[in-house]
């Protein structure tokens, strides 16, 4: 099993149309954002402009959660609206557009991926799956088979259990938790 820590003030600016995108992580290591090549990617963007339309990746699911604000989009011309912490699930070959400002958490997964979800968690978890990802919504604690990590606000924890094992969870506070099986 590895553990990684991912802080977000150790992660640096890229500039996308509506405003900075801060990658955690792409996994396979060797992938490349701009060949989308890559079996998920993790990130947390500022969305600047209104409206401004999303990044389009054939071939990919994604997870959007607004971090600190409400958010209203069209997706493929439907309006639609998400609260703060809301989970917003789209193909991300759909055309998106928002209409709000504020900082995003981003999960896109390949469609090549056999299962992946998020949920926002707040109470134990007893998970096998190869990848968990947890995303601090505020100042936690994570404890995992009884020992802690302390992550501040939007940081990010990363599990790659690849053997499969029972894993026990424990949460101080409320935190995006995503498994993934390949």
């Amino acid at each position: 099993m590895n553990i990684q820590l991912f802080s977000k003030k150790n992660t640096n600016p890229s500039i996308w149309s509506g405003g900075l995108t801060y990658e955690y992580m792409i996994y396979p290591k060797t992938a490349i954002y701009a060949n989308r090549d890559f079996a998920f990617r993790i990130s947390s963007a500022t969305i600047e402009q209104t409206p401004s339309e999303f990044t389009k990746f054939k071939g990919y699911h994604r997870y959007l959660v607004m971090l600190d604000n409400d958010l209203d989009v069209e997706v493929n011309k439907e309006k639609k609206a998400y609260g703060k912490y809301e989970i917003m699930e789209f193909n991300s070959d759909d055309e998106v557009t928002s209409f709000t400002k504020g900082t995003d958490f981003n999960w896109m997964v390949s469609e090549k991926i056999s299962y992946h979800k998020l949920e926002i968690a707040n109470r134990n978890q007893n998970c096998n799956a190869e990848i968990i990802i947890l995303f601090s919504l505020e100042t936690t604690v994570i404890t995992i088979n009884e020992k802690s990590y302390h992550l501040e606000t939007s940081d990010l924890l990363v599990i790659e259990n690849e053997e499969k094992e029972n894993i026990m969870l424990h949460f101080s506070t409320e935190c995006l938790f995503g498994i993934m099986n390949f």
